[in-house]
């Protein structure tokens, strides 16, 4: 059996994360339910690079984008978990439209958890485009978490 197939079978649990209060929840919601689904957490950052009007935007030299995530990522993770994580907590960082990432990552999954909204959008909606996103396409169980109540 290959490992992509052994994760597959194990019930993995899918986490949109961008550092928002709503994907720090949905990070919370995953360690509840992994034991349920008997398998791990995959904690997925996305980035891409910002397009304006169709055309790429302007960065300072020597920029990584990347690396920027990796952290967003990390701060999320110790903010939920501090010290104590998961086991088998998976962390990804991924270049891409993040619901295009988070559709591809779930594929297989048992369940695929994102925040309502992001960093992104209009702070009005109450379901982001991503998330929106996620709920039509996912061809796994989705959770759509809004931020957790103090």
């Amino acid at each position: 059996m290959t490992s992509e197939l052994v994760r597959a079978t194990r019930g993995r649990i899918v986490v949109g994360v961008d550092g928002s209060k709503s994907s720090k929840a949905a990070l919370g919601w995953a360690a509840r339910l992994v034991p349920v689904v008997g398998g791990d957490i995959e904690a997925i950052i996305a980035w891409d690079f910002p397009l304006s009007y169709g055309a790429a935007v302007g960065f300072p030299e020597g920029w990584r984008p990347d690396i920027d995530a990796s952290k967003v990522l990390t701060e999320a993770l110790d903010d939920v978990f501090g010290a104590h994580r998961p086991p088998g907590l998976v962390t990804s960082v991924r270049r891409g439209y993040t619901s295009a990432v988070l559709l591809d990552a779930s594929r297989d999954a048992e369940m695929l958890i994102v925040g309502s909204r992001g960093h992104g959008g209009f702070t009005g909606l109450l379901l982001g485009s991503v998330s929106a996103a996620c709920t039509e396409h996912a061809r796994c169980p989705v959770l759509v978490v809004h931020d957790e109540p103090a």
